[in-house]
């Protein structure tokens, strides 16, 4: 087997691309679990005191806030869903179908600032609040503020894949359901809530991992040990109490249950990059009653103002900040160059080991002449997605244990950023990829083989016509996510390397709030234009 696949790669040149990238993020995340290993087994006592009743305690409130979130986001969700299915005509519904993908665009730490400045001690809703409930309102800290940031996130995600499973039913239903004079309970029983129910598993899963994996939300609104899930305590066991032992505890508590969670979803069919792409709503025979057309207008609403109410919260706690003094601060204006440096590279290596892993893939598709599937094939068709069981706050955990040993950790932060930021970005990438490739490769790729391009020719010549679009999606999406993220630098950040995020969170770590949302206005706004970039070339890309 290892001969045939060194004298496959040797002959093609797309199936050695693939094995790179796979050995590559091998590398990255063998070296991660490396570290874990040596620390464990230097320290192996003191790991195994380290599962105490805090541990377990962490780990409770982990699956608690993950399985609160995800209750609170899919319900709502399906709700959402089923009304904007009932009335696939109104005004304004495609701007709140783009509005509802915003979330997804924005980092959590941007989000974060958006929920406290809406429902903080000092936020908009404070006054109201406090009148309410009769004392002076003490902020959303805890579980009720990751909760409320968890839903702002993915209830709107929930509603856009529950309409995308919906409008997947036959027209030909709700022409017979209108003959037949169904009314709105008919109608969900018989037509609308199997295709629901369907969908339900893997998109409950997908919200489960989102947040039994979320860090930043945690780490910005947990509000202190009370509130603290296994990433938020991996990253204060090392920067704070410096306690290898207790994180190599949480580490490995943490992987296991990412993977139980992946392993779940993969067995559900569930997708976990979350896209929906959202077709133009189907034509519909039922006309909704008076009293169903208000309730589903008031839920509509409703969604629309919890979502939009965090987004215009930030936008006027940013314009309130001094803009102009922040855009001539030295630390903002390194901050804002190391975060652009490292995001185009983290999205350039993305690009490359997604396009690498998609051309030999196919290549090995084609050469296998109806055998079965080889594991490198199988590795490099779904071998990306399995990277999201292993979060990047654990990468950089193992990669900090192992590294302290060899010298200053905090030196190799770009590379580290660059690198984990690029492979959690990668499921996302491949699937903007593959397909144009596969289709590419349909067309051209007898015509090469009598001809005999190949390498970096065909690429050049035949391929980059087609795939110049695709990746220009996978990169902007890929520079919007690593752009954002904390998870990595947060571990890994100093004095020297900062990045905006990070410069975020000291800001508000020194209660610095007005320059926090200031600078949260300007990172927002940069990934919602990368993000709307990305699904720009994508929509050319399909048309």
């Amino acid at each position: 087997m290892g001969a045939r696949v060194a004298l496959a790669a040797k002959a093609e040149p797309r199936i050695c691309a693939g094995i790179f990238a796979l050995a590559f993020v091998g590398i990255l995340i063998g070296g991660a679990f490396a570290g874990l290993v040596a620390e464990g087994a230097g320290d192996f006592g003191n790991a195994i005191l380290a599962f105490d009743v805090y541990l377990l305690r962490v780990a409770r409130f982990t699956l608690w806030q993950a399985a609160l979130s995800t209750l609170l986001s899919v319900l709502p969700g399906l709700l959402v869903a089923r009304a904007l299915s009932r009335h696939p005509r109104f005004f304004g519904r495609t701007l709140l179908l783009q509005l509802f993908a915003v979330p997804l665009a924005l980092p959590a730490i941007v989000a974060a600032l958006g929920v406290l400045a809406l429902y903080g001690r000092a936020g908009y809703f404070a006054d109201l609040l406090s009148a309410a409930s009769g004392s002076t309102w003490p902020g959303i800290y805890g579980l009720s503020g990751i909760l409320v940031a968890h839903v702002f996130f993915n209830m709107p995600l929930c509603a856009r894949l529950f309409l995308e499973a919906l409008q997947t039913v036959p027209a030909d239903q709700w022409r017979l359901a209108s003959q037949l004079g169904m009314d709105a309970r008919a109608t969900f029983r018989l037509i609308e809530w199997p295709a629901l129910r369907q969908a339900l598993p893997g998109v409950a899963g997908l919200v489960f991992m989102l947040c039994i994996t979320s860090f930043t939300i945690v780490l910005t609104l947990g509000g202190g040990p009370a509130a603290s899930t296994l990433e938020v305590a991996i990253y204060q066991a090392l920067r704070f109490d410096f306690d290898p032992a207790r994180a190599v505890a949480l580490t490995l508590l943490q992987v296991a249950l990412t993977a139980i969670v992946v392993t779940g979803l993969a067995r559900l069919g569930a997708t976990m990059t979350g896209d929906a792409g959202l077709p133009v709503a189907p034509r519909r025979f039922l006309s909704p009653g008076r009293a169903e057309t208000a309730l589903n207008a008031s839920l509509i609403l409703l969604a629309l103002a919890f979502v939009a109410g965090p987004m215009a919260a930030t936008v006027a706690a940013g314009l309130q900040a001094d803009l102009v003094r922040l855009a001539g601060e030295a630390p903002v204006r390194q901050a804002a160059l190391t975060s652009i440096v490292l995001a185009f590279l983290s999205a350039l290596l993305a690009a490359a080991l997604s396009l690498a892993l998609a051309m030999a893939r196919r290549a090995l598709e084609l050469g296998r002449h109806g055998r079965r599937k080889s594991l490198l094939e199988t590795l490099t068709d779904t071998g990306a997605g399995f990277v999201l069981v292993v979060p990047p706050i654990v990468v950089g955990a193992g990669w900090f244990m192992l590294l302290r040993h060899f010298g200053d950790v905090f030196a190799v932060a770009p590379i580290m950023v660059v690198t984990v930021n690029a492979v959690m970005a990668m499921p996302f990438a491949i699937r903007a990829v593959q397909p144009a490739y596969d289709a590419s490769s349909e067309r051209h790729e007898r015509l090469c083989a009598q001809l005999g391009i190949s390498g970096w020719t065909r690429l050049r010549l035949v391929d980059w016509p087609a795939l110049r679009r695709p990746l220009g999606t996978a990169f902007a999406f890929a520079m919007a996510l690593s752009l954002g993220d904390l998870g990595v630098i947060a571990l890994f950040g100093s004095d020297q390397v900062q990045t905006l995020p990070y410069l975020l969170l000291a800001r508000m770590g020194s209660y610095r709030t007005a320059d926090a949302a200031g600078l949260a206005l300007l990172l927002g706004a940069v990934c919602l234009a990368l993000m709307l970039a990305a699904g720009r070339l994508g929509r050319e890309k399909a048309e």
